[in-house]
């Protein structure tokens, strides 16, 4: 097994007064040549965002982008239509496509919202711009994993273009997961909140881990945790 920790502290990370934003991966006018993605999984973003504050309209264009909304709730409005308020236990797929620009805004005048923006390389340009929303209750979540977003056909509570799939869990303190892992392929695992072990290698709140050449994942929770897992080709 091949195991890279990537810790909290050594992330990027930018206070703008209305954003305090951390990047695991390069992003912005956060740059390391050492931390450009991981396979197709290319940015990583733990935003806060003050009440009543925001990303104004901007584009994007051939990225799978996938917004998990950790707490307060998050207004999003997009040219194909797409709009709707995104609160704890929910999640967005934008697939940028061709062409597509939003907004995101705290939907809050009392509360900061913290999410995480994620960005997925597509396995292609110039795919049709989309966007879905959906909301994942937290019993499918506890102590178990929830299958977020991946592949038509996976059984994705969201469906990506990439091969890639998005997984999510709350494990109570002393609980475990294991998730298997097919040949060729490799791990992402991040922490929300808590402290988990993967494989051995003790995690906390914000820590990444890539995992490659191993058969599976073994996640044991040191305390109350949340973490994402991500399966990718």
């Amino acid at each position: 097994m091949n195991a890279i920790l990537r810790p909290s502290a050594e992330r990027g990370h930018a206070d703008h007064g209305w954003l305090d934003t951390r990047h695991t991966f390069s992003f912005a006018h956060y740059f390391d040549p050492r931390h450009m993605g991981f396979r197709s999984l290319r940015v990583i973003n733990d935003d806060v965002v003050k009440p009543g504050a925001g990303f104004p309209t901007h584009g994007h264009r051939d990225m799978e982008i996938v917004t998990y909304v950790v707490s307060g709730a998050l207004a999003h409005k997009d040219d194909t239509g797409g709009a709707g308020v995104i609160r704890r236990g929910e999640v967005q797929v934008m697939s940028a496509g061709t062409g597509i620009r939003h907004s995101e805004f705290n939907a809050s005048r009392q509360e900061d919202v913290r999410l995480l923006q994620i960005w997925i390389l597509p396995p292609r340009d110039g795919l049709p711009p989309s966007y879905a929303q959906v909301a994942v209750p937290e019993a499918e979540k506890r102590n178990r994993l929830a299958l977020l977003a991946g592949p038509e056909g996976s059984g994705a509570a969201l469906p990506l273009h990439q091969d890639a799939r998005v997984h999510a869990a709350l494990l109570d303190a002393g609980r475990s997961v294991v998730h298997p892992l097919l040949p060729g392929r490799a791990a992402w695992v991040q922490v929300v909140d808590g402290e988990i072990s993967v494989n051995g290698t003790a995690m906390r709140r914000g820590d990444g881990l890539a995992v490659e050449d191993a058969d599976e994942i073994a996640v044991l929770a040191a305390a109350d945790a949340e973490f994402l897992l991500f399966d990718l080709a």
